[in-house]
């Protein structure tokens, strides 16, 4: 699943940095809470690597 705004992009990568034990899950919040609980490392690996170049800053 590729993300489909920076906004999403960069929860991905706050839930997949906790995940992988670089930062404390208690400092997630919000989008990056829920995609923790959620979502594989991997399903997160592939979201937070989606080239964020032509994305918008938030989803519509």
């Amino acid at each position: 699943m590729k993300a489909q705004s920076k906004a999403q992009q960069k929860a991905a990568g706050a839930a997949l940095s906790a995940k992988r034990g670089d930062t404390k899950v208690g400092d997630l919040q919000g989008a990056s809470k829920e995609m923790y609980d959620s979502m594989t490392e991997a399903e997160l690996e592939d979201m937070a690597s989606t080239d964020h170049d032509d994305l918008p800053e938030a989803k519509d």
